[in-house]
């Protein structure tokens, strides 16, 4: 296990009825805050109705900031920043998914930013000193960002889907209520699924320390859980249980814990797919359904077929004994097979993308690789990884 240092200072409040209690976690904090939200589902749910009840409850008032996008844009974070400086906002508070809880993240950031634009966190041309509080209230069990300090936005003007991290954007509080999650169709619960499992997969395939079984059983059982309690979410959305299993799930796979240990490590499976998004505006859990199974089977072809058949072995029952090359594409095909069975994309074909669509993906997945230092991921490299993923069979 390599060294290492872990700290997450969000206060999660989980069950069943929570999001009542926004209010209470705020007063305190703020007494002013900028409320975002997405185009329509927190409205027609009741779940903004809910948070704004709380916050009058305790004196809290608001500014709205709506109509954020899934892929969320540079130009909604913009807006958002205009309205926290001109409103005098104390901090802001995420009602939706990802996309929403980036965007109040990067509106934390950018209000407060001293020199230059939030925009230059993103492409690495500085770093963030400071930030608003940000308040999450999860409607969706996916990306993790309310236990963690990545945010992730788009910049329509030029195609660039990129990611930036903070310890200041760590939520201080996340309102974690699996009721909230019972109307999300069945398509993005599937997304939300697969998105926690590469959160998990990323650390687990590409950490540079050999040894950690610690990180690797945690990774086992809550890939075995997340996949399960996907499942049971896609069969009954209302069983309160699975969508608590899925929530917490999903949080846990992205608040640094599975990473601790594993040494200097990368998410490239994530880098690709945002080129993708940034393009083709596809779900991003979708696009990455559509990479992972030829992303790993590039990886195990790269000399890693015995880290790939690891998890077959830990995940699927695969026979230890066997030939680590078969037991890898056994890996592959059972985990591409399983995202079939819960709806989701298995290939780039099933999302349109074609062969010829591959350069510009790769050139535009340069920018992210650039700004990571990720060498090994060159245009070629990635046109090969493309090739694989075009079409499974």
């Amino acid at each position: 296990m390599d060294a290492f240092e872990f700290h997450n200072p969000v206060k999660i409040v989980f069950g069943r009825g929570k999001v009542n209690s926004t209010g209470k976690h705020i007063n305190g904090m703020a007494k002013k805050v900028l409320l975002c939200f997405g185009k329509s589902s927190a409205k027609k749910s009741g779940t903004l109705e809910k948070v704004t009840s709380s916050l009058n409850e305790h004196g809290i008032s608001w500014i709205e900031l709506s109509d954020i996008k899934s892929n969320p844009l540079l130009s909604k974070v913009r807006e958002g920043i205009e309205l926290a400086e001109t409103n005098s906002i104390e901090a802001v508070v995420a009602v939706g998914g990802g996309s929403v809880m980036d965007t109040a993240k990067a509106v934390a950031a950018g209000t407060v930013i001293k020199r230059g634009d939030i925009w230059d966190c993103f492409l690495g041309k500085t770093e963030i000193a400071s930030a608003l509080p940000v308040i999450t209230v999860p409607t969706l069990a996916a990306s993790g960002s309310e236990m963690n300090g990545f945010m992730v936005i788009t910049d329509e003007e030029n195609n660039l889907k990129l990611a930036a991290g903070s310890p200041h954007v760590y939520p201080a509080v996340s309102i974690l209520d699996p009721e909230l999650t019972f109307s999300v169709p069945a398509d993005y619960t599937a997304y939300g699924g697969v998105d926690a499992i590469c959160h998990l997969l990323e650390p687990f395939f590409n950490g540079s320390w050999p040894d950690t079984p610690v990180q690797d059983r945690i990774t086992y059982g809550l890939i075995r859980a997340i996949a399960d309690a996907t499942e049971r979410c896609l069969a009954n959305p209302y069983d309160y249980n699975a969508r608590a299993n899925l929530m917490w799930g999903a949080t846990l796979a992205l608040n640094g814990l599975t990473k601790t240990g594993v040494g200097e490590h990368f998410f490239p499976v994530h880098m690709i797919e945002h080129s993708i998004s940034a393009i083709f505006d596809v779900p991003h859990g979708a696009g990455l359904a559509a990479l992972l199974p030829g992303w790993m089977e590039w990886f195990a072809s790269s000399g890693h077929d015995s880290r790939v058949a690891e998890l077959g072995v830990n995940i699927y029952g695969i026979a230890k004994e066997g030939n680590a090359a078969e037991n890898a594409w056994s890996t592959v095909k059972q985990f591409a097979n399983w995202l079939t069975s819960i709806g989701c994309p298995n290939d780039l074909k099933s999302l349109s993308i074609t062969e010829k669509d591959h350069a510009a993906i790769s050139e535009n997945a340069m920018v992210q690789a650039g700004i990571w230092g990720i060498q090994e991921y060159s245009v070629d490299v990635v046109m090969d990884i493309l090739a694989r993923c075009q079409r499974w069979d």
